[in-house]
């Protein structure tokens, strides 16, 4: 399958698109006001310790206090055979105290980052763990005799000092020995210089700050399957050759300035995809269509047939469009970054094996996300549940915010209801203030409608006051927006 990354720079954000056979398969964005700083370690400071929740808010200079859970504190995490061995939490840390963290998920809505004590750094084929002397292997390589060897050669390696451990990545199979000897010393230069700054370093002290997105791209992302990663500015496409001559030598070739007239992402027609990836509709080929919400606590992803009426029958109809949407909803998912629960609501089916079936493309499309997630069978709802890790914003909380019409809910109060609203407030101030006259100030439909069908309710309302009621239009004002002036 032929893989091209687009990387598309400008001073105020870095934005990136993976394509597969010319369809974009996932959207990356990171904005230089608010980059992501899931990697980043600091010198904390406790700001408060709640033994109830068995957590502690830990202050690393963001606008929120970050969430510390004491099974994230790895000096103090139970032993292995020993699961109440844990401390609480309040025996571990104290307010004001200094602590080296490291951030592992991204200020989420409402929620501050989460933190934990456990270091990684994560190099082109290994992830480092200074704290921890195991050896683990990606999942993504199944093999056992392979896992074996990639253990050995590993430990062949390894420094005899080393009192850490390693996490070998998928793209670490076909790695030599001196491929893999360079990325251990790079991480342990590396993890000196962060024990060194932290030593002096103040609370709240960035120690240790990630790599850019588009770097990250290079080392995490760039594979065997990817034909060239094609980037749009010269003084980044020049950063991003030294970055890959001196850490990841193999890619530097993929990688293209590109030069052309056309904006990057119009050619490969990505502007229109992140249009449609905001968008609560989804198409399907078919003639169906999805429906995605997101909400605070999950999200639900609902099937419907729409316009697609089948060729056979109407089980045929709903199988098929079905198998469909487990596609779409699996790119679409890379594409939105939907994590945290994800509900998804197919069409009904009783036939056990088109259940199945549709269970078995949908694990089938996953397959190729890079992010951890579960998958479970249907409910007796006819419902699938599954999880996606979820470490940062999604797409739509990146670039959009909530209505401030809506307020969120994505519904508007209609103008009739508004009028009725009026009229009761008017009524309520009229019993409690002694006015000469009454000024109603709101939006051009609800005067409309105070001026047309609803006058009557106006008059009648004016004669039980003894008061007159003007009428003012504020165009500022929003449907439901309106104030009463006592005159």
């Amino acid at each position: 399958m032929d893989e091209e990354i687009l990387i598309n720079v400008t001073p105020q954000e870095t934005r990136v698109a993976v394509m597969q056979n010319g369809v974009a398969q996932e959207l990356l964005v990171e904005r230089s006001a608010s980059r992501g700083r899931v990697g980043n370690i600091y010198k904390g400071r406790v700001a408060r310790v709640l033994p109830g929740m068995q957590s502690a808010f830990v202050e690393i200079g963001l606008e929120r206090a970050a969430f510390l859970h004491v099974a994230d504190i790895w000096e103090h995490r139970p032993k292995e055979g020993c699961a109440n061995s844990t401390k609480p939490i309040e025996k571990i840390l104290a307010e004001g105290q200094p602590i080296i963290v490291q951030v592992i998920k991204d200020p989420i809505g409402t929620k501050g980052a989460r933190l934990s004590t456990q270091i990684s750094i994560a190099g082109r084929l290994l992830v480092y763990q200074p704290q921890d002397p195991h050896i683990g292997i990606s999942q993504r390589i199944g093999d056992e005799a392979d896992r074996i060897a990639l253990r050995e050669r590993l430990a062949q390696v390894m420094p005899p000092d080393e009192k850490g451990g390693f996490i070998v990545r998928t793209i670490a199979e076909t790695a030599t020995a001196e491929e893999l000897s360079a990325d251990i010393a790079y991480m342990r230069t590396l993890w000196r210089d962060v024990r060194e700054r932290a030593v002096s370093a103040k609370p709240t002290d960035l120690v240790y700050e990630d790599l850019s997105l588009a770097q990250r791209v290079m080392r995490d992302m760039v594979s065997g399957d990817t034909a060239r990663v094609m980037i749009d500015s010269r003084e980044n496409f020049q950063k991003l050759a030294a970055f890959a001559e001196t850490y990841t030598p193999q890619v530097r070739a993929k990688l293209d300035h590109y030069t052309g007239e056309r904006p990057l992402f119009d050619l490969y027609n990505v502007e229109t995809e992140i249009e449609k990836a905001l968008a609560r509709r989804v198409e399907l080929k078919s003639g169906g269509y999805l429906i995605i919400d997101q909400t605070e606590a999950m999200t639900t992803i609902d099937v419907n047939t729409g316009g697609f009426v089948g060729t056979r029958n109407f089980d045929d109809t709903i199988f098929k469009t079905n198998l469909e949407a487990a596609q779409t909803i699996a790119r679409q998912l890379r594409l939105r970054n939907l994590g945290g629960i994800i509900v998804l609501d197919f069409i009904d089916m009783d036939n056990a094996e088109h259940r199945d079936a549709v269970l078995e493309e949908l694990r089938k499309a996953l397959s190729r996300d890079r992010t951890r997630m579960t998958v479970n069978g249907f409910t007796q709802l006819g419902l699938v549940e599954m999880t996606r890790k979820r470490t940062r914003e999604s797409l739509a909380h990146v670039l959009c915010e909530g209505c401030p019409t809506c307020g969120g809910r994505g519904e508007v109060k209609t103008a009739r209801t508004v009028c009725y609203e009026i009229l009761r407030e008017i009524l309520r101030e009229a019993r409690a203030f002694n006015a000469r006259e009454y000024r109603v100030l709101a939006g051009r439909p609800v005067i409309d409608l105070f001026e047309e069908e609803e006058s009557q309710s106006l008059a009648m309302l004016s004669d039980f006051i003894g008061k007159p009621i003007s009428m003012q239009v504020e165009s500022s004002y929003t449907q439901e927006q309106f104030d009463i002036v006592l005159m």
